[in-house]
C-alpha cells in the first residue's frame, strides 16, 4: 500500500506523551487549534492533514480508510514514534478505529469523536463526491455542510468561528474531498473494535446530526472497556465548539 508524507505540526515538548490528531472530512489540521492551544504545554500535540487534505499531497483517489491509516503509521515511522496516543474526529475517528484494530502494538491510547464504525447506505457520500468532482470546488456544499458542525444558536454568537471553517471547508482540494467523501462511502470498521486493545474515550455532541450518537453509543458497546462521554449542546465538531469540556476530558482519559 502506497502512502504519503502526511503534513503535520509538533507542538509541545518533545519528551512529552505523544498525541497524533486525525481532523474532520473538510478541515485542515488547524482545527485542532483550541486543543493544541492548552494541552501542548504538557503533550507533544502533532495534529496533521490527511493526504487530500491541507498541505498534504493529493493523490488521484478514491481512497479507503486503510489508505488513510497506513499514512498515520508511515508518519509514526518518519517521527520515530514507537507509540503514541490518537485523538480523531469523524474521519479522523473512523482512521482511529482502524489503527487501534489493525497496529494495536502502536497505539497507547485512543480517543474517538463524533464518529462511526459503519454509516450504511454508500449512496449519499458518493453523490457529494460526484457533485464536488462535476462542479470543481467544494464551495456549493459549503453552507449545508457547516450547518452540521455547530448547533444553531451556537453558530450565531459565534459567527467569526463558523466563516472561518467555512472557508477552510471550501477551500480542499476537489480530489481530496471527493476521494475522501468515498473512502467514508465504503467504511465498514466494526470488524476492527474487538481487536481494539488501547483504553478508548468516544465523545459525542449531544445534539450532532451528521454523525447522531448512536453510532458513538455502538463503538464503546464493541470495544472491551470503552467509555462513552455525551457533550450537550454540540453538534459535529464538538472540539471545536466545546473546547473546554473535551479538553478535560482528554486530559483525564491520557491521564495528565
Amino acid at each position: 500500500m502506497k502512502t504519503v508524507a502526511l503534513h503535520h505540526e509538533s507542538i509541545g515538548p518533545l519528551d512529552a506523551p505523544p498525541l497524533l490528531l486525525g481532523g474532520s472530512l473538510g478541515t485542515t489540521l488547524a482545527m485542532w487549534e483550541p486543543q493544541v492551544r492548552l494541552l501542548s504545554g504538557r503533550l507533544r500535540m502533532i495534529p496533521f492533514d490527511h493526504r487530500g487534505h491541507g498541505a498534504s499531497p493529493v493523490p488521484v483517489g478514491p481512497y479507503t480508510i486503510a489508505e488513510l491509516g497506513s499514512d498515520v503509521i508511515a508518519l509514526m515511522d518518519r517521527l520515530k514514534l514507537e507509540r503514541a496516543s490518537y485523538c480523531g474526529l469523524s474521519i479522523g475517528g473512523m482512521v482511529g478505529q482502524w489503527l487501534g484494530g489493525n497496529h494495536a502494538e502502536r497505539i497507547d491510547k485512543l480517543i474517538l469523536i463524533a464518529t462511526s464504525s459503519y454509516l450504511g447506505d454508500p449512496a449519499p457520500w458518493l453523490e457529494r463526491a460526484a457533485t464536488v468532482r462535476v462542479a470543481g470546488t467544494v464551495e456549493g456544499i459549503a453552507d449545508l455542510v457547516v450547518s452540521r458542525w455547530f448547533t444553531p444558536h451556537w453558530a450565531t454568537q459565534h459567527g467569526h468561528t463558523v466563516r472561518t471553517y467555512r472557508d477552510m471547508l471550501a477551500s480542499s482540494a476537489v480530489e481530496g474531498y471527493a476521494s475522501c467523501c468515498e473512502a467514508i462511502s465504503a467504511l465498514d470498521v466494526r470488524g476492527e473494535l474487538g481487536r481494539i486493545t488501547a483504553p478508548t474515550l468516544v465523545i459525542s455532541g449531544a445534539d450532532d446530526p451528521a454523525i447522531p450518537p448512536q453510532h458513538q453509543q455502538a463503538i464503546a458497546n464493541a470495544i472491551a472497556g470503552a467509555r462513552l462521554e455525551t457533550i450537550a449542546d454540540a453538534a459535529h465538531l464538538t472540539s471545536v465548539q466545546r473546547p473546554a469540556q473535551v479538553n478535560q476530558l482528554i486530559f483525564d482519559h491520557l491521564g495528565l
